[in-house]
């Protein structure tokens, strides 16, 4: 059995540790446990898998994770809460504290040969300040991760999520579309949290997918380059990345693709496209 964290719990334990959440890391406790037991169902994680959960805080999601049997590597880069962390799950799931394995460090700085064991999972309340970037170090840090649930601010939920044309589209919704697919799937309300941020969230699931046939790191390079003006065609955008505009608009032709074209027009594959007729 294994119980929760409440709104008392979370106020009772902030209070026993003296812990003052802050903007800086992006603290803002989950403090109502049928969110927990939603975001937990929306994973699809159970026995077996083995789970990632990055700013575990107070451990109300890490609970629910260990509630439906998975195992749990929890990233916490506070010292103080990654201390307590342990202690909780003895206290509230003690039959399942067993498959906690807690690792008090900056999950931007996170490899395979840091961690237990391969994590098969990601499900984290990710610190808003960082999400993007997160979830794409994990991504390219740790290939047995095979999909994800992350709760994030609801303008990044949008932007990791938008296809092409869309006003939102951009560099990171390319990026994470390089290793799969990703949905927006549920709004989260400002009310299951404490402190109450000022801004709505929301629940993002990714799958790994076959990452376009080309070199990931040129094929970033080159979306970098793409949105780095939005306004302007692909052909002046790419000046620099190509060293002409006129070598631009080549490679363009090249790869099919009309020069006059903005980069919120294009797919992965098309970026994909654009890098291979750079090597040609």
């Amino acid at each position: 059995m294994v119980e929760l964290l409440g709104p008392a719990e979370i106020r009772g334990l902030a209070a026993e540790l003296d812990v003052r959440p802050t903007k800086k890391l992006g603290q803002n406790f989950v403090h109502d446990p049928n969110t927990v037991r939603r975001i937990v169902e929306l994973s699809g994680v159970g026995a077996g898998d083995v789970v990632l959960e990055v700013g575990p805080g107070l451990g109300s999601l890490t609970l629910g994770l260990l509630a439906a049997g998975a195992e749990v590597v929890a990233v916490e880069i506070d010292p103080v809460l990654a201390e307590r962390l342990p202690k909780t799950a003895a206290e509230r799931a003690e039959t399942a504290a067993g498959r906690l394995s807690v690792i008090n460090s900056d999950a931007l700085r996170i490899g395979r040969s840091d961690l237990p064991a391969e994590p098969t999972a990601l499900v984290a309340n990710l610190p808003y300040n960082v999400a993007v970037p997160v979830v794409l170090h994990l991504l390219a840090e740790l290939p047995s991760l095979r999909r994800g649930l992350v709760m994030v601010q609801t303008e990044v939920a949008d932007r990791m999520a938008a296809g092409p044309g869309s006003r939102i589209y951009g560099v990171p919704s390319v990026k994470l579309a390089w290793y799969g697919r990703a949905k927006k799937v549920a709004a989260v309300p400002r009310s299951v949290f404490w402190p109450v941020p000022n801004v709505d969230s929301a629940l993002v699931s990714f799958e790994r997918g076959h990452p376009a046939s080309t070199d990931r790191d040129a094929l970033f390079r080159l979306v970098d380059a793409a949105f780095s003006q939005r306004r302007k065609t692909l052909r002046a955008a790419l000046a620099s990345w190509a060293g002409s505009a006129e070598r631009a608009g080549d490679l363009l032709i090249a790869a099919g693709i009309d020069p006059k074209t903005r980069g919120e027009q294009l797919d992965v594959h098309d970026f994909a496209k654009i890098v291979a007729a750079e090597g040609l």
